[in-house]
């Protein structure tokens, strides 16, 4: 059974983004769920271009601290911010982090851009250096 997170206050995300940008966030907090609350609160921070700016900085440079600058994954954090964004728009400036996964669940899941891109894809040096649009998938 997983143990209810609480709900972070304003001050709980300023110190998030705060220890993200300078390294000394624990990795354990910067899972897949705390790169898309990163994400959540980039957006609310700044238009997509300056999210997609800062977002890129803040995982460099924690990858970077960590001794793996290999991490960042441009294709994967350009669209994961997309989709937050798209889904963002459609919500009050209000909506908390906790109840957007709670309206979202579906960016929780590892699996949810197998409906974007083919196996393996994401998995090309391109990918992780270069946005790649997602292709159509054809039937069949």
């Amino acid at each position: 059974m997983e143990t209810p997170r609480a709900v972070p206050t304003p001050s709980d995300d300023r110190e998030f983004l705060d220890r993200l940008e300078a390294g000394t966030l624990p990795p354990a907090e910067f899972d897949h769920r705390g790169h898309l609350r990163a994400g959540f609160l980039y957006l609310r921070r700044h238009d997509f271009p300056g999210a997609c700016v800062a977002m890129k900085r803040a995982i460099q440079g924690f990858a970077a601290r960590l001794g793996k600058s290999s991490l960042y994954h441009e294709t994967l954090t350009i669209a994961y911010l997309a989709l937050i964004a798209e889904r963002l728009a459609e919500e009050a400036p209000a909506l908390g982090f906790e109840e957007f996964l709670a309206r979202y669940p579906e960016l929780t899941s590892a699996e949810y851009f197998r409906r974007y891109y083919p196996a393996g894809e994401l998995d090309t040096p391109e990918a992780r250096a270069t946005f790649v649009l997602p292709r159509p998938r054809t039937p069949g």
